[in-house]
């Protein structure tokens, strides 16, 4: 169902190939209703005018007013649609741009085209298929290594340009399916578990209830949500139901319809849960969040989330392009909006420094842990 899906604003920084933008997750887009029957109207016209069909969709869609409205190619949108579906097409590299805006690769991971050329953390990328990246935004970065999904495959080649030390040099690699990792657990010395989510994709929910159910005794959880650009929300709602046994987790209205979205029972409500978040917590992550917080499940530590609590619903128009548009909003259990608002954390840390790990550990000391 399109309107259970909540839609993110691209990651800055440092930014795997897997996460250029966390789309609606749908087989086909919707047809049009509503605010999308005037956009396709607008598109139509526009091509009648002899717009080429992504220019008439770029201009009936900035008509719209709609600040999260987004204008995908049938390329672009089949991209969007498989990450969700935790696979996307490249070489195995994630990067981050350096201050004086070199890219530097940050992770390789293993098995993947980037590991068998012998590209190593902390290498430097030059160039994509001659394509000079210094200076530039990783999102660009990450389009060119990815490529078009029509036009750039799996098994395509990829030319990259290199430097470790004082070595430059070219490696030519071939793109191929790999699927992404957006769950990690990890103990810490004091024995409590760090689960960290990097997006919401599909099957993650489960990921987080098995590791909740394999944490050892009645040991802490440190819930990571730090830097979760948000992705499908059935996924965060069952993310949510390993710490809650049932209940409201969010309401939400498509044009006016309101409706609510519930967890399964039989969740840990009783293993002392912190959840860490910042200003790259957006969208879903942060419904999960607002979900936790409101029914006293958790404490949240960090800083303010992004604030993106709004529903978007995708449609084909006129030309091919695919549309999305926001048709309503989310709120939290206690009636809050997060739209331009965000989640205000129960305790502000710096999450950007270690010591938020070790800030956690000491609430969950003292929640009983």
């Amino acid at each position: 169902m399109f309107a259970s899906v909540l839609v993110a604003g691209a990651a800055t920084g440092s930014l795997p190939e897997a996460d250029r933008k966390t789309a609606p997750h749908a087989a086909r887009p919707a047809a049009p209703s509503g605010s999308h029957t005037e956009v396709a109207r607008a598109a139509a016209e526009a091509l009648a005018d002899g717009k080429s069909p992504e220019e008439a969709a770029e201009r009936a869609v900035s008509r719209s007013g709609d600040r999260w409205a987004a204008v995908y190619s049938p390329g672009e949108y089949e991209e969007l649609e498989e990450a969700l579906d935790g696979q996307y097409t490249g070489v195995g590299l994630s990067a981050r741009r350096e201050r004086g805006g070199s890219i530097e690769v940050t992770k390789v991971r293993s098995g993947s085209p980037a590991a068998g050329a012998g590209v190593r953390e902390g290498d430097r990328l030059r160039s994509v298929d001659g394509v000079p990246v210094g200076g530039r935004p990783v999102t660009e970065v990450v389009s060119l290594l990815r490529g078009d999904a029509e036009d750039a495959p799996a098994g395509t080649a990829v030319r990259l340009g290199l430097e470790r030390g004082g070595r430059a040099w070219t490696e030519t690699v071939r793109r191929a399916r790999l699927r992404t990792e957006p769950v990690s657990v990890r103990r810490l010395a004091g024995g409590a578990t760090v689960v960290r989510v990097t997006s919401f994709t599909k099957g993650v929910g489960d990921q987080v209830r098995t590791a909740v159910r394999r944490a050892p005794g009645r040991t802490g959880i440190v819930l990571d949500l730090r830097g979760n650009s948000g992705g499908l929300v059935g996924e965060a709602v069952t993310a949510a139901a390993a710490f809650l046994d049932g209940g409201l987790v969010a309401t939400y209205d498509v044009e006016g319809d309101q409706r609510a979205l519930h967890a399964p029972d039989g969740g840990d409500t009783t293993r002392p849960l912190v959840t860490l978040v910042d200003g790259g917590t957006m969208s879903a992550a942060e419904l999960l969040t607002g979900a936790l917080q409101d029914r006293g499940r958790a404490v949240v530590l960090g800083s303010r989330t992004f604030g993106k609590g709004s529903v978007q619903m995708p449609s084909r128009l006129p030309g091919g392009a695919v549309a999305e548009l926001t048709v309503g909003h989310y709120r939290t259990p206690s009636g809050r909006g997060v739209d331009g608002r965000g989640i205000t954390p129960d305790l502000d840390v710096d999450p950007a420094r270690p010591a938020a790990l070790d800030r956690a550990e000491t609430v969950l000391s003292g929640l009983g842990a």
